[in-house]
């Protein structure tokens, strides 16, 4: 087979792939749902470059009128130097139980309520287990969408997608 195609098994009720068959989807837990399916193996375009993106002398790059989203966490806001640039990646990293996924849900919700379209990846939780946080939160979720998942090449597909569908 080309090496640039693969076999998948794509869940017919919800659309979470595995690299084996199981007997059960591990995404919606519908039994015998997953099928068999040939995918090219490219690699999901960059959500932060464009095909255009050029070698660029760090010297002569601008850093003027960089926009920022602020969050109502001051704190927060300094550390991130005024707020989060659109495209970029934070790591936020500490020891279990201090907050972290609900810092970010938080963050999420209000930047989905500032009219932004926020895609939570989780490799920790499933979708019922971030929605029992959210409620505990009142967040209700317009605009921000949930990915329960642990492999960075799917979440990086799902993105794409996402990007694509929103511009």
């Amino acid at each position: 087979m080309d090496k640039s195609r693969r076999t998948v098994f794509v869940c017919q009720q919800c659309g979470k792939e595995s690299l084996k068959w199981l007997g059960r989807c591990s995404g919606c837990q519908s039994w015998n749902s997953l099928v068999e399916t040939t995918v090219c193996a490219s690699r999901p375009a960059s959500l932060l470059a464009s095909a255009e993106s050029a070698v660029s002398e760090l010297s002569h790059v601008s850093a003027e009128h960089a926009p920022r989203v602020a969050l109502p966490f001051g704190e927060l806001n300094r550390v991130l130097g005024g707020g989060i640039v659109p495209g970029s990646l934070i790591l936020i990293s500490g020891d279990p139980g201090i907050g972290k996924s609900t810092l970010l849900l938080q963050m999420s919700a209000m930047i989905a309520g500032q009219g932004g379209k926020v895609v939570y990846a989780s490799g920790e939780e499933s979708l019922h287990q971030t929605k029992l946080r959210a409620d505990r939160l009142s967040i209700k979720g317009d605009g921000l969408y949930v990915l329960p998942e642990t492999d960075l090449e799917v979440i990086l597909q799902r993105m794409g997608r996402c990007h694509r569908l929103w511009g």
